[in-house]
């Protein structure tokens, strides 16, 4: 953990220059979602115990049962009955078969599971010159790395106003007060249609807009690239996915365990990896795509940051080696 959070602090270095000064980091506090509650170590088991490291024939996966929904897909991925206790029919069920098989089959049903270390860092993205702006950030995202990614903007000095659904609201606020508090305190909040015209408006005007859901959600919604960047040419559009925005990868489900996990994030102990932190690809992402986008602001520049929570971890584990 050490190495990790001498790897944050110099990412924070960046942060706050980038910033003006305006940002204070603290690395061990940026890595942390609890204030008020004491996890589990993280082991062969991630500290909240939703996710699991599982030995294949050739390697090791990530696994991530946190909703009812990917619990209830493992009879279909692993030919269990429901009467099967899952992580054993998962562990007995990748025993005998290859990693990239077994991770294949896990994609097309879109659960988070992912192969230990198969991410590649991050790339950096192609931007075009936009107009200075002083337009609003329009955050859509939610959970831990995109709102976190809106809360350093804010305390960086932009007016930040975060969008909810009225029916699908960000769930953090529910499950964790106290980050809740740290990542949307400090922003104006609307509720609103997320396919109605007053969204669109109001993103016509942004200067910023962040989102964390896949592409093809987002454009179920009116919401894709040609669309938005017809109605705004100048936005900056900050899309935090789990593995990526285009291609195969942005069909894929994960969230910040399975994804610290597939960028290589984890430590080794006799041949076994081991988590070091929790949900570490989350904060890691919301920080690396806040220095990014305000790199981008002062530079004028416009265009979608494309920063995955897998290669972004992969980026962290580079630097630490």
């Amino acid at each position: 953990m050490t190495a990790l959070l001498d790897a944050v602090a110099v990412a924070g270095d960046r942060l706050v220059a980038a910033s003006g000064g305006r940002i204070a980091l603290d690395p061990r506090r940026a890595l942390s979602r609890h204030d008020d509650l004491t996890l589990a170590e993280p082991g062969e088991w991630s500290p909240n115990r939703h996710c699991r490291l599982v030995r294949c024939r050739d390697g090791w996966i990530a696994v991530s049962l946190a909703r009812d929904e990917d619990r209830e897909l493992v009879p279909a991925w692993t030919g269990a009955t429901f009467e099967d206790e899952p992580w054993d029919a998962i562990i007995g069920f990748a025993a005998e078969r290859p990693a990239g098989v077994v991770v294949a089959g896990a994609i097309d049903l879109h659960m988070p599971v992912a192969r230990v270390g198969e991410a590649e860092p991050l790339a950096v993205s192609d931007l075009g010159s936009g107009k200075p702006s002083d337009g609003i950030i329009v955050d859509l995202s939610a959970l831990w790395a995109g709102p976190y990614c809106g809360a350093l903007l804010a305390e960086a000095g932009y007016a930040v106003v975060k969008v909810e659904s009225p029916g699908r609201p960000d769930p953090t606020r529910l499950h964790t007060a106290h980050l809740d508090k740290r990542l949307n305190g400090g922003k104006r909040h609307l509720v609103m249609a997320l396919d109605g015209p007053d969204l669109l408006a109001m993103i016509g005007e942004a200067r910023v807009l962040i989102t964390s859901a896949r592409p093809h959600a987002l454009a179920r919604l009116g919401l894709d690239e040609a669309r938005l960047f017809a109605i705004n040419p100048d936005l900056l559009w900050i899309a935090i996915t789990a593995h990526g925005w285009s291609g195969d990868a942005a069909m894929r489900v994960g969230f910040g365990d399975d994804c610290a996990a597939a960028g290589g994030l984890v430590r080794w102990e006799d041949n076994r990896p081991q988590f070091i932190g929790d949900a570490l690809a989350d904060p890691l992402t919301g920080l690396t795509a806040a220095t990014l986008a305000l790199e981008a602001l002062a530079a004028d520049k416009c265009g979608l940051l494309d920063v995955s929570l897998a290669r972004t971890a992969a980026t962290f584990a580079k630097a630490m080696a």
